[in-house]
């Protein structure tokens, strides 16, 4: 579920509260977290609702201007076809890969994962030459990392994610760098053993 940053910061705030998406079927479920730009946003509530039935409180709560132009917006989009879902939003917390990607202990642990990734890889090990690539190449474009490899870019950054779930890598506004753990991984060299 894409969520624009300002209605992020909103939901950080406690300021938006609901969304709305015209999906076939729900992409999320209650309970669902999700890692956002600002941290953890939470699914609190899922409902199929009719756009008539909208009130001034869900244009509140979703930041709309009034519960016509929330109305409007839901028609004007590609899929007015398509139920329209109530989702009640709240902000989590902290993502936890943050502390994580701070964190240089049990390097062991986490290049003995990798190899496990590497050996069940479809396309052959990759993690040591990505971590390697993303160091020597910070703020370079994926498409641009991915074309260095040979990889697809799609699939290349699922790669990445796997890097970023570990605590090794953090996106940046173009590209990614190797976050503390990460550099300190290739640094101390538990990836040649």
């Amino acid at each position: 579920m894409q969520i624009p940053q300002a209605k992020l910061q909103a939901i950080r705030a406690g300021e938006v509260t609901l969304a709305f998406r015209r999906w076939e079927r729900p992409r999320v479920k209650v309970g669902t977290r999700m890692r956002t730009a600002v941290g953890l946003v939470e699914v609190t509530a899922l409902e199929e609702v009719d756009p008539a039935d909208l009130t001034e409180d869900d244009a509140r709560a979703a930041r709309a201007p009034s519960v016509a132009a929330l109305r409007a917006a839901q028609r004007n989009r590609a899929a007015a076809g398509q139920p329209l879902w109530r989702i009640g939003l709240r902000w989590a917390g902290e993502d936890p890969r943050g502390a994580l990607r701070e964190r240089t202990d049990g390097l062991d642990e986490v290049a003995e994962r990798l190899r496990r990734i590497d050996a069940r890889s479809t396309h052959g090990p990759w993690t040591r030459a990505v971590l390697e690539l993303i160091a020597r190449r910070p703020e370079t474009l994926a498409a641009d990392l991915a074309a260095e490899m040979g990889r697809e870019r799609l699939a290349f950054k699922a790669d990445v994610r796997r890097l970023k779930d570990l605590g090794l890598t953090e996106s940046l506004p173009v590209g990614y760098r190797l976050s503390p753990r990460g550099r300190a991984l290739l640094d101390v060299g538990v990836l040649d053993a």
